[in-house]
């Protein structure tokens, strides 16, 4: 999948993870919603779902919400990778964690 790139890294996980998701009702399922809106032609609902559950399991809804935005401003993630604050440090130490379960478990 050439279309991925490290701050959509989260799209392209979507369609290989095998973990039962939450209900697309739940607020936690911001990346989901991104996922499908990206208009990726690997953005399937289920690759989408599948990236939904392991941040489930791996992100709080707070770094939920701001991966999503990833989605839509790839820049963003260029901009928390290389910020000096703590939490984005943080963040991107744990949004790494998750996109390379993501990619294992959806393969």
């Amino acid at each position: 999948m050439k279309f991925l790139t490290p701050t959509v890294l989260a799209a392209a996980l979507a369609a290989s993870v095998n973990v039962v998701t939450a209900p697309a009702a739940d607020a936690g399922s911001a990346i989901e919603r991104a996922c499908i809106r990206s208009n990726r032609s690997a953005a399937t609902r289920p690759l989408c779902g599948c990236i939904q559950g392991v941040a489930d399991q791996m992100l709080t809804r707070r770094e939920q919400r701001m991966a999503a935005k990833f989605f839509r401003d790839p820049h963003r993630a260029q901009e928390i990778r290389q910020s000096d604050d703590a939490w984005h440090e943080a963040f991107w130490k744990r949004y790494k964690a998750f996109g390379t379960t993501a990619g294992n478990v959806c393969r």
